[in-house]
């Protein structure tokens, strides 16, 4: 997961269709690097992010995945997050696979990130849902029957639940084959594809649109512009915090400018947007009735999944009648049945220090570990990143004690610490890791405001007064309370 970036290397998402795809570059082009790249600090960082070290959960794996969601004594170290619910996580691995790819890169070489392509156009456009659109990429729509305003999806094992398309290799037929890496980002994948199609439906009835691309364009914009109003009124709210939201949209961006056009930053691609994986959980109920009627219980990653075509852990890449995703788990219906994010803090689930060969080709302890840890740990040499120190005084913050970096002093790291995670520490210093800190919030949210900004296509930038129309779960609210439930519901699958 790239902010999340955890995905097979010889993957290469298609370069969006809609613009150059752009480069990365830098926040904070005047700060130095946190630390030279020397044998002494690869050594140190691959300590702290190794497994059964003082970033490891140390969750007991001996258990079933059931037995770890419920008794809480299994995975002590990983501690609810009452405010936000366990679908988020991966609701931002998508939106990331919106935004940011770079599947060039190295562990080893440094790089400079604005020679370094983004294999994604800067946009909260969705392009990893519409490719290049009925007329670039016809193999992910609907030619027949939906007259290509529709995509493509193939049953799951029973008539009402549904998988991606795939060809005879189980290899799907998407915008961004990540979207497929593991079975929850896949079921959301599928969730946003029968999404467009019921907004199509929305178009053809309420609007009275006949044109098969005029239907398309304008289903589209409708998509795109519900997801962005879901992005920055309930994902960046919960995830930021209210106030540094409210601030950026009042009062404007202090640190994300541009000259000609939006870029990524690799401050938050590679450190601040990759608090996510501090949120998963060891394992999940993906469903209630997926295999004769029990409940489907599996872990995020194996090492050794077992059958290929029916994996005993969260894996992508195949279709069985179980693996589906009942969303009720994953975001908060009112049913009872939701369940809580991982706060945000220094420690990560135990699985992800133990990537499986489908995610690390290859692995070598030193160049290419399978732990996440330690990856996102070597990528701050990779880009030569500044400290969270050096970034929090210059954006004029409060910075962390050495204290609260105790862990770190026999790295000689406490007072010159990677920005990814000083901003761990800092959510779990400061707001007790139910949201973002000051730095990492005020990163997360101004990228992705001005990203939609500096989109033409945005309703931020067409219509900043726009409020979503499609209906609510509660019939009561009024649009401007349209969250990610909504989208399910509307869609069609919960």
């Amino acid at each position: 997961m790239a902010r999340h970036g955890v995905y097979p290397r010889d993957i290469v998402p298609p370069r969006s269709q809609y613009s150059d795809a752009g480069r990365f570059g830098r926040l904070f082009g005047e700060l130095p690097p946190f630390a030279a790249d020397t044998p002494d600090v690869r050594a140190a960082l691959l300590d702290i992010g190794k497994p059964g070290g003082i970033m490891d959960a140390k969750d007991n794996l001996t258990k079933s995945p059931q037995e770890l969601i419920t008794n809480p004594a299994l995975s002590a170290k990983n501690s609810d997050n009452p405010r936000i619910t366990a679908g988020f996580t991966f609701l931002g691995q998508f939106i990331d696979h919106d935004i940011t790819s770079d599947p060039t890169s190295s562990l080893e070489r440094q790089a400079d990130p604005e020679q370094i392509a983004n294999f994604r156009t800067p946009s909260l456009g969705l392009d990893n849902v519409y490719g290049a659109g009925p007329g670039g990429s016809p193999h992910l729509y609907d030619l027949q029957g939906g007259k290509g305003s529709k995509f493509l999806l193939e049953p799951c094992g029973t008539p009402d639940k549904f998988d991606l398309p795939r060809n005879s290799q189980n290899v799907a037929l998407i915008g961004d084959p990540r979207d497929d890496e593991n079975l929850i980002i896949s079921q959301l994948q599928v969730a946003f594809l029968k999404f467009h199609n019921a907004v199509v439906d929305y178009v053809k009835t309420k609007i009275k649109l006949t044109a098969s691309d005029e239907i398309f364009s304008e289903a589209q914009r409708i998509v795109r512009w519900h997801y962005q109003w879901m992005i920055v009124h309930e994902f960046l709210r919960l995830t930021c915090g209210e106030d540094v939201v409210n601030d950026v949209l009042q009062n404007g961006r202090k640190f994300y400018k541009w000259r000609n056009e939006p870029y990524i930053p690799v401050e938050f691609s590679v450190a601040a947007y990759r608090f996510g994986h501090s949120q998963i959980r060891p394992s999940y109920r993906a469903n209630f009735t997926g295999n004769a009627g029990q409940p489907f219980f599996a872990m995020i990653f194996t090492p050794t999944p077992s059958d290929p075509n029916d994996p005993d852990d969260l894996s992508g890449g195949c279709r069985a009648a179980r693996r589906f995703v009942d969303w009720p788990t994953f975001f908060d219906f009112s049913d009872g049945n939701v369940k809580l994010n991982k706060k945000i803090d220094t420690t990560l689930s135990t699985a992800l220090f133990r990537l499986p060969g489908s995610v690390v080709a290859n692995p070598d302890p030193k160049s290419n570990p399978a732990s996440l840890a330690q990856r996102n740990l070597l990528r701050h040499l990779t880009f030569s990143l500044p400290s969270g120190q050096r970034v929090a005084k210059a954006m004029q913050l409060p910075q962390l004690s050495k204290g609260d970096l105790a862990d770190l002093k026999p790295h000689g790291l406490d007072d010159r610490t990677p920005l990814w995670f000083y901003i761990l520490r800092e959510a779990q210093v400061v707001a007790n890791g139910e949201t973002l800190g000051p730095v990492g919030g005020r990163i997360v949210a101004e990228i992705f405001l001005g990203l939609m900004e500096g989109d033409k296509g945005s309703y931020l930038s067409q219509d900043p007064e726009w409020q979503p129309f499609l209906p609510t779960v509660d019939s009561s609210k009024k649009g401007d309370d349209f969250a990610m439930v909504d989208l399910l519901r509307f869609a069609g699958v919960a």
